[in-house]
């Protein structure tokens, strides 16, 4: 029994990759096509117009813009949502039972934490790429930042609260993003 619930902590736990410090600024081979997602170029009448045009399609997707500032051409959105999957609730429930069983003492049963509640952020920057002031380079980024419920592990108390960060890499999200600016873009330089 000890071994299956040492089977299940290991992939429980395998779900989250833990990132060492000295490799966060190191490029990967995934950089420039992460990069390549995440920017576009935007022709717009001005940074003013492609930067409201981007705020409204923030706010169209649930976003509420926490800071502006449009000398620098940047944006910072974020939203709040229920970060609760079952998959984690059930995982949690089958570690518990697994140790309780497999362990006469309380030295040996696994709580493991699981997510509460999520705040996801957007950061977007607009340089400009030429001297005409109508083309802009945009880059967004999205990720989120993830509460955890208490836990434990044998004697070790996990309390809740814990937070992680994940950067989100779904293609689908950008592409929805770019496509709706190009809309929003359009329909500012209109007027409509």
């Amino acid at each position: 029994m000890a071994v299956a619930a040492a089977a299940v902590a290991a992939t429980a736990s395998g779900c989250i990759a833990r990132t060492p410090a000295g490799t966060f600024f190191q490029l990967t081979e995934e950089s420039a096509a992460q990069r390549a997602m995440q920017t576009r170029e935007v022709e717009a009448p001005n940074a003013d117009e492609l930067l409201s045009a981007s705020a409204a399609v923030l706010q169209d997707l649930g976003f509420q813009v926490t800071e502006s500032e449009r000398a620098l051409g940047f944006l910072k959105a974020a939203k709040e949502r229920s970060a609760r999957e079952y998959w984690q609730e059930f995982v949690r429930g089958f570690l518990l039972v697994v140790s309780a069983l497999g362990s006469n003492n309380q030295n040996n049963v696994q709580i493991i934490p699981v997510d509460l509640h999520q705040q996801i952020n957007a950061s977007l920057v607009a340089l400009p790429v030429d001297d005409s002031g109508r083309r802009h380079r945009v880059r967004i980024v999205f990720y989120r930042l993830v509460w955890q419920s208490e836990g434990q592990n044998g004697n070790t108390n996990i309390p809740p609260g814990r937070q992680k960060m994940e950067m989100i890499h779904d293609a689908g999200i950008y592409q929805q993003f770019f496509a709706r600016l190009a809309k929003s873009v359009f329909l500012e330089e209109q007027k409509i």
